[in-house]
């Protein structure tokens, strides 16, 4: 590690709000210098505990997770947020803008709030989201809330991420829980009735129950049901209380640590995804190969499966090792040239 990024990591610890930004900017946008920042900030993390907040559109999230960090400050704990918005197709950047929503919390420096981009990401994250997170905790932050973009139904990689999962619901929206239902209704550690006082709340509820009694979790925790109304700061406390309880739950029954292991599981199959898909685009194929072979592909002389099997066996003799599929025919393409045309048939 370089003396630079050494001190750098130093001033995040100790709470440097320009340091924890530059960092946050470096990791997000992807830049060469955040892998050794990563590499050094992670053995420092796992101390902040990290709740995502999910739900569809018009749930109420961002007020929400500005009352629940009021009520955190409250207890005299630290909070750092992260408001996942839609990307701009034009910028690239987050359009919907929670920072500004948050105004209010700006003057406290016990809460530091950032937006970020999807990116295209799908899932509800950001694609950098899980590093935040980390740059945060090592910052000294007692939590991480998380909120989700707010897309729909496929929004359920925050429960790879989050410790504790709240699905926030509302009455009025058509099929209520049967919107949403599919994914998102199964990872909810928590369930919030926002707008409450809405007509249709009983109703949301007794959905939610009936949905319960057709399948019991693994760990045999009955996700409560919290009804608030978060304009006003109603159910607020409530929420905070089951919140803690669901820790005290984990903590009873050993089951954080295997909650740990199964998320670092599939983050490290994403990670190992994302590396080998950035090794391949820069050692064994480019943009132009990319398009010749889309348009082989679309006009029908090439199938797609059969290219991927070459190309994947194309890492694989540039390893030396056999690979598992395709072998003669990507040792062919490789002596012939990077994925060369193929042959015009006679």
């Amino acid at each position: 590690m370089s003396t630079n990024t050494d001190d750098w990591v130093e001033r995040i610890r100790g709470g440097d709000v320009r340091a924890l930004a530059r960092a946050i900017s470096t990791i997000d946008d992807g830049r060469r210098e955040s892998l050794e920042l990563l590499k050094a900030l992670f053995p420092l993390s796992g101390k902040a505990r990290v709740i995502g907040l999910t739900g569809a559109p018009g749930a109420g999230k961002s007020t929400l997770v500005d009352q629940l960090a009021r009520e955190y400050r409250k207890q005299q704990r630290t909070v750092g947020i992260i408001a996942v918005d839609p990307t701009s197709p034009y910028t690239g950047g987050a359009i919907l803008g929670d920072r500004i929503r948050m105004q209010a919390h700006h003057a406290d420096p016990g809460i530091y709030i950032r937006s970020m981009a999807t990116r295209g990401f799908l899932g509800g994250l950001a694609r950098a989201t899980t590093d935040v997170a980390t740059a945060l905790d090592v910052s000294g932050k007692d939590l991480v809330l998380i909120e989700t973009v707010g897309v729909g139904q496929d929004e359920v990689d925050i429960v790879r991420l989050a410790d504790i999962t709240v699905v926030i619901l509302v009455p009025g929206m058509g099929d209520d829980v049967q919107t949403i239902k599919a994914g998102i209704m199964e990872i909810a550690d928590i369930f919030v009735i926002n707008k409450s006082d809405r007509e249709g709340a009983e109703r949301v509820e007794r959905e939610i129950r009936a949905m319960q009694t057709l399948a019991i979790r693994q760990d045999q925790w009955t996700p409560p049901i919290v009804k608030t109304v978060a304009t006003e700061g109603k159910g607020v406390p409530e929420l905070a209380a089951a919140i803690a309880s669901y820790e005290q739950f984990l903590a009873k029954n050993d089951l954080l640590m295997k909650k740990k292991i199964s998320n670092w599981r599939e983050r490290l199959v994403e990670m190992l995804r994302e590396a080998l898909l950035q090794r391949l685009l820069e050692e064994r194929i480019n943009e132009d190969d990319l398009k010749r072979l889309a348009a082989e592909i679309a006009e029908h002389r090439r199938d797609p499966y059969s290219l991927v099997e070459e190309i994947v066996g194309s890492l694989a003799v540039a390893e030396g090792k056999k690979p598992h599929h395709g072998g003669t025919e990507a040792r062919r393409k490789t002596k012939a040239g990077a994925f060369a045309e193929p042959k015009a048939k006679s």
